[in-house]
């Protein structure tokens, strides 16, 4: 199959990435850095960035069908660079891979449904376009509507999702007015902004069946060339609509032998306050974890998380939310719905994500 085949082709480019090593290949690339000196535009900045080596919009939230009954989605499109065919005329030349994951926790099913796809870029199949969100992999879309709501269509065998997301606060930039620090040298770095608290409406098919459902959703557009440090092993990292409105992000990027090559956090009030946490100021540490029977690998998926002053303890809606994507990325993380609890009551709702854990994190 075409989308096996394609899986194959970037785990190899991975693969190359992690043996030759991050420096050497985004100075050898025609491909941008991510600069502090850059500044976000909107609705320019909502499109592709195809002078960048990778770049994803990613969406996760918690919906409620009309029995009461929770669900949580993850929503990813990537598009990659692979430099390798940058002055080929062809149209068959891969010079971008589009990948999508697709994932429902449902407790009722006990364990994440998921699914993936890969992609090379054209012939209208595929694509990530400039100037607004608006990515496809075959029947799979994701696209920024002119009155700004997004919309998610994408359905396999057994499952898929129809949602329409509409903002109910601003843009979100992180970090430093959008650069977004990932470790201590000055490549390491995405530009990084998120959508919190979008309102969710739509469908979930589940063996050929509608499901209505509602609920809130978190959005991510990240983009860069090159920011993992060498010595990091993964990452944790989350992000929450809280219940007063407010949003909270953060993630600590884990060094190999040990601690953290870099961490950071966000708290945005309701009113749209920030508040930024440096690395000192964030830990995560783990409370219980799983050990996965598809693939042994261990996830701490109950967490406390320090951010300044303020604990925040994360509680899986279920344990088995392991997402196996090595026929697209090359990777398996845990990507799972938490509840938010602060001094022993809830808080909100959000999405865990725990890379590194099945084996160490190569990522440009």
């Amino acid at each position: 199959m075409q989308t096996k085949r394609n899986g194959n082709f970037i785990a190899l480019i991975l693969l190359l990435c992690s043996v030759l090593g991050l420096e050497a290949l985004a100075e050898s690339s025609r491909l941008k850095p991510a600069t502090p000196d850059y500044r976000l535009t909107f609705p320019l900045d909502y499109g592709a960035h195809e002078d960048f080596r990778i770049e994803w919009w990613y969406i996760t939230g918690w919906l409620e069908t009309e029995d009461h009954k929770p669900l949580g989605f993850q929503v990813t499109f990537f598009r990659y660079a692979t430099d390798l065919n940058h002055d080929n005329p062809s149209r068959f030349a891969a010079k971008h891979l589009i990948i999508a994951h697709l994932a429902l926790s449902d407790p009722a099913v006990g364990q994440l449904m998921h699914r993936e796809r890969t992609v090379r870029e054209g012939f209208g199949f595929a694509y990530a376009k400039h100037g607004d969100t608006d990515v496809k992999l075959d029947d799979w879309t994701l696209m920024r509507r002119p009155d700004g709501h997004y919309q998610v269509e994408m359905q396999d065998d057994d499952f898929g999702l129809r949602l329409t997301l509409a903002p109910t606060q601003s843009v979100m930039l992180q970090d430093q007015s959008g650069f977004s620090r990932k470790g201590p040298k000055p490549g390491q770095a995405s530009y990084y902004y998120s959508e919190p608290h979008l309102s969710v409406t739509g469908t979930v098919f589940r063996n050929g069946k509608p499901v209505a459902v509602t609920g809130r959703a978190w959005l991510d557009h990240e983009w860069s060339t090159a920011y993992l440090d060498p010595d990091a092993d993964g990452w944790d990292w989350f992000g929450a609509n809280l219940d007063d409105g407010s949003a909270l992000m953060a993630f600590q990027i884990r060094a190999k032998q040990g601690g953290k090559v870099w961490a950071y956090a966000a708290l945005r009030d309701a009113s749209g306050n920030m508040t930024l946490f440096d690395p000192e100021q964030v830990d995560f540490t783990p409370v219980r974890t799983w050990r996965s029977p598809h693939t042994d690998a261990v996830y701490p998926v109950e967490m406390r998380t320090r951010t300044g002053d303020i604990e925040w303890h994360l509680v899986p809606l279920l344990d088995d939310q392991e997402l196996d994507a090595r026929q697209s990325t090359a990777t398996v993380y845990w990507e799972g719905a938490v509840t938010l609890h602060r001094n022993g009551r809830p808080a909100g709702r959000g999405y865990l994500e725990l890379t590194g854990y099945a084996k160490p994190l190569s990522l440009e």
